[in-house]
């Protein structure tokens, strides 16, 4: 039985009983031998990371530029390009906060600003890699919006465009920067117009075969037909959420909603049948005070939901794999909750912040199981995890760092193999997020750790939704405002 028909046999027992069993993933007996590191580099500002097709070559989003890496020699792997403060040529320029990049063939997609950045340009840098030892930046399509993930397939680029209003994803011609279509959650039901635009922010996108699963925050996971997109049509949903729940939010509450679960879809993909989506959750907890003068934490991080879309339809839930245990769980400790991640054959390679990486077997999604955990709290923060090729008698993966404290953010090469971390660090006690939960009475009052400060100094939005790198709400300048500004420069 291939992956397609288990899907749908799983699908149709699981809508068939009148609940579905949720399960978490379990370890396995391990490689003989530490796991561990194959080698690693430092990236000053490094975020997204992505791999070549023929896996030998990464490419990494810097915050100030971007970067290519050779690593087929994995325990040597070697910058080959840097590109720092591209666009400098500009009135505006430098072009900054670039946290994610992307790959379509010989063609990379660099992205920015990740949040607004007052008088920075906004756009897709369209560089040819066919020489990666060289890229050749070859055109910028600016944009109106910030942009913090993208996607590339086909000649397109997929945008995310949080604008504070309709947050919509948009699609560009690559070559051209023409506008070629766009989709907003408002359009699909227009009672999410009411919902506050931080709480269904459009934070990331997976595309397959013209199938856009886009990971909207609280307001879950859309699949859209984006075969013509001009005309989109909505092919099913994952936890939607409720808008008439959400639209009455007030600030304080807005302010737990967007930070814990449920909800918080963070970051989607699918294996390679495309029937199998993973849907990354990022929370924290949140200190609430009582009127008895205690405090409780509500909320914690979550974890990697597996889901059958084989019918787009009819979404099953198969499996959550949970996230490691975190010693402080608010936004200012230590951050344990998903990440970025990559399916690759019957394995899903995950990131953790400080909580590592994982590699876990998802042949049965129902029941992933746990190959190897690598951790290291006091020195990485991961930000991706990336299958790269396979290596001699096994296999690489890739990780980026984006660092802790003043420990550098890095690129990591790690073997594809099953096995323990020798002597791994302990990142606190097992029991502190079984006792979260995400339901503070009413006349509970909240208070609210401050946001630690944006290592790049560049993130300058008041949407106070989260997942947009540190920082984010605490200074003054927000979306519409920024927006405003720059039409009156335009004109």
């Amino acid at each position: 039985m291939d992956r397609r028909q288990f899907l749908r046999s799983i699908g149709a027992s699981a809508v068939a009983a009148t609940t579905v069993s949720v399960a978490g993933s379990r370890p396995v007996t391990a490689h003989p031998g530490p796991f561990e590191p194959l080698g690693r580099i430092d990236i000053d500002g490094a975020k997204e990371a992505v791999v070549s097709a023929d896996g030998q070559t990464v490419f990494v989003a810097a915050t100030s530029g971007y970067a290519v890496v050779d690593i087929s020699a994995p325990d040597r792997p070697e910058l080959l390009a840097e590109r720092r403060d591209p666009l400098s040529d500009r009135e505006d320029g430098p072009f900054r906060g670039i946290y994610d990049v992307k790959l379509d063939g010989d063609t990379l997609l660099v992205v920015g600003p990740a949040n607004p950045i007052p008088g920075a340009p906004a756009g897709v840098l369209v560089v040819d890699v066919s020489d990666p030892a060289t890229p050749e930046e070859i055109a910028f399509h600016e944009t109106e919006f910030p942009i913090h993930n993208c996607f590339a397939a086909d000649g397109r680029a997929y945008l995310t465009a949080n604008d504070g209003d309709r947050n919509p994803l948009v699609v560009l011609d690559t070559d051209t920067g023409d506008e070629l279509g766009r989709w907003s959650v408002v359009s699909a039901d227009d009672r999410w117009a009411d919902v506050p635009a931080s709480v269904r922010s459009v934070h990331d996108v997976w595309v397959r075969e013209g199938v856009a699963h886009v990971a909207l925050w609280d307001a879950g996971t859309w699949l859209v037909d984006l075969s013509d997109p001009a005309s989109p049509s909505v092919l099913g949903s994952v936890s939607p959420g409720d808008p008439e729940e959400l639209s009455g939010l007030g600030a304080r509450d807005r302010h737990r909603e967007g930070r814990t679960p449920p909800g918080n879809h963070h970051y989607v993909a699918t294996d390679d049948s495309g029937d199998l989506l993973g849907v990354g959750i990022e929370s924290w907890a949140v200190e609430v005070e009582r009127d008895d003068g205690t405090t409780d934490l509500v909320g914690g991080p979550s974890g990697v939901e597996l889901w059958d879309v084989s019918d787009p339809a009819n979404p099953t839930i198969l499996s959550t794999i949970e996230p490691p245990t975190s010693p402080d769980p608010t936004v200012g400790g230590v951050w344990t909750t998903a990440h970025n991640f990559d399916f690759r054959d019957d394995r899903l390679y995950t990131s953790w912040y400080r909580g590592g990486v994982k590699r876990h077997d998802v042949s049965d999604p129902t029941d992933p199981v746990e190959l190897a955990w690598w951790r290291d709290p006091e020195r990485a923060s991961f930000w991706t995890a990336r299958y790269a090729y396979p290596f001699a008698d096994e296999g690489v993966f890739v990780a980026s760092s984006w660092g802790v404290g003043d420990a550098s953010p890095a690129l990591y090469t790690f073997p594809d193999h099953a096995g323990d971390q020798r002597d791994p660090p302990t990142l606190g006690p097992e029991t502190t997020t079984e006792s979260l939960v995400n339901t503070p009475t009413p006349t509970a009052n909240e208070t609210t750790a401050p946001e630690p400060g944006d290592e790049s100094s560049e993130s300058t939005s008041t949407t106070d939704a989260p997942g947009f790198g540190l920082g984010v709400g605490a200074a003054a300048l927000g979306v519409a405002g920024w927006l405003a500004r720059r039409h009156r420069r335009r004109d």
